[in-house]
């Protein structure tokens, strides 16, 4: 098992190029499914949620892998079970059962795995599908669906999931009839998979709005697409220029999408500026903690909360984070105390006293993006650093050490 290992007390500067999204990615590699011909995607990010994907897509027909560059999907004769072997690290194995339903009228996947941040139940993907035409049951760990041809229906979700939106966008686009989705979650991911699925054919409007209308069509085509670009990868690098008082340019950036993220870290000092060359991020004054509430977008994402709470901590004054998606995201709070940070949790609530000078100490990541905030941490923090169980860091960020190594940061990948 690997881990990293943080002389802190490094200014970051230099440049940075972000990846492509991790959490476009896999849509839109698993709507690839539905496709009729071949599907080449451009700036898909190396990662191991996106290796188990494209294991995923061969095992239930379609090859598919790297090529340079580029993921190729080739068309295959579908088969209907996405195994537990395969999915029950990856959260987004659930998405196959729009598709499968959508294709062949059939699914078994296993109930999905992931970080463990709290509850993220799949009922309302299920209960929308059923509005469908789609007939479920639960047996022993998979869920068993099938339907005689998916029909249009007008959808209200509950709250405005993104699995489930994502979910129901792939199986109207072939459902018979004409599909309205309300309260549908807005995230750019979502919108990339809609573009993604109107270049396949597909007859999508309103993405990016809280309600989206689909016409369903007979098939969809094969076609080359360009993944959006990963803004929770590109706020992470503006929390590390930030926390390290640095100067980086971050290439292949998403700016308009991490407005809200933009604002808070403005708030905090943080100098974010845009042209030709990259987006600019400059800490070259005292920062000031801020309070942030995680909202849907275009709220402050959830993804975020760990990052900025690491950056607060050596901030000057006082703030409350309040995480309102969900329940179990203040995990990475300990690890934080273990390093001086000075955090008081309260339910929902997080209150930061910042002013601290972290202190390098071994940390234990329980999921992605608590991974990022010891990293952060680690960075800004006098001595040694260890992150321990970095598998969970590897499922979102591609070649961080490598990256921060060329900005300056002293980080080192170890086998144990």
């Amino acid at each position: 098992m690997d881990k990293l290992v943080i002389e802190g007390g490094t200014r970051l500067e230099g440049e940075i190029r972000i990846s492509g999204s991790k959490n476009a990615s896999l849509p839109i590699l698993i709507a690839s499914l539905m496709s009729e011909g071949n599907v080449i995607l451009e700036n898909v990010p190396r990662l191991r949620d996106i290796k188990t994907t494209i294991e995923l897509l061969t095992l239930l027909g379609c090859e598919s892998g790297f090529s340079g560059e580029e993921v190729l999907v080739s068309k295959g004769s579908l088969l209907p079970e996405a195994p537990y072997e395969l999915v029950r690290t990856m959260r987004a194995s659930v998405l196959c059962l729009g598709p499968l339903l959508a294709k062949i009228g059939k699914a078994k996947v296993a109930l999905p795995g992931g970080c463990a941040i709290g509850s993220r139940p799949v009922d309302l993907h299920l209960r929308a599908l059923e509005q469908m035409g789609a007939v479920f049951k639960l047996e022993s760990g998979y869920i068993l669906g099938s339907c005689n041809g998916l029909k249009g229906a007008h959808i209200i979700f509950d709250f405005p999931t993104v699995g489930g939106t994502e979910n129901l966008l792939m199986a109207a686009s072939l459902a018979n009839g004409e599909s309205m989705l309300e309260n549908a979650a807005r995230e750019p991911e979502i919108v990339d998979l809609a573009e993604f699925l109107n270049s396949c054919g597909a007859r999508i409007s309103g993405h990016g709005t809280s309600v989206i209308r689909i016409s369903g069509v007979s098939s969809l085509e094969g076609c080359r697409y360009r993944v959006m670009s990963d803004r929770i990868e590109a706020g992470t690098y503006m929390a590390a220029g930030a926390i390290t008082r640095g100067d980086l340019v971050l290439t292949n950036c998403p700016f308009h999408e991490l407005e809200a993220v933009i604002s808070k870290f403005r708030e905090m000092g943080v100098k974010i500026s845009s042209d030709a060359g990259g987006v600019r991020v400059k800490a070259d004054q005292d920062l000031s903690c801020v309070d942030v509430v995680t909202l849907p977008y275009p709220g402050f994402p959830t993804d975020m909360q760990a990052q900025i709470m690491a950056v607060m901590c050596v901030a000057r004054g006082s703030g409350i984070i309040r995480e309102t998606i969900f329940e179990n995201r203040f995990m990475h709070a300990q690890e934080l105390i273990r390093m001086g940070a000075r955090i008081k949790l309260s339910g929902q609530n997080a209150v930061v006293r910042g002013g601290v000078l972290l202190t390098g100490a071994p940390v234990m990541a329980s999921d992605l993006r608590a991974s990022a905030s010891l990293v952060l941490a680690g960075l800004a923090a006098r001595g040694k650093t260890e992150v321990q169980r970095i598998y969970h860091l590897d499922r979102g960020y591609e070649n961080m050490e490598k990256k921060l190594s060329a900005a300056g940061a002293r980080i080192t990948r170890i086998s144990e």
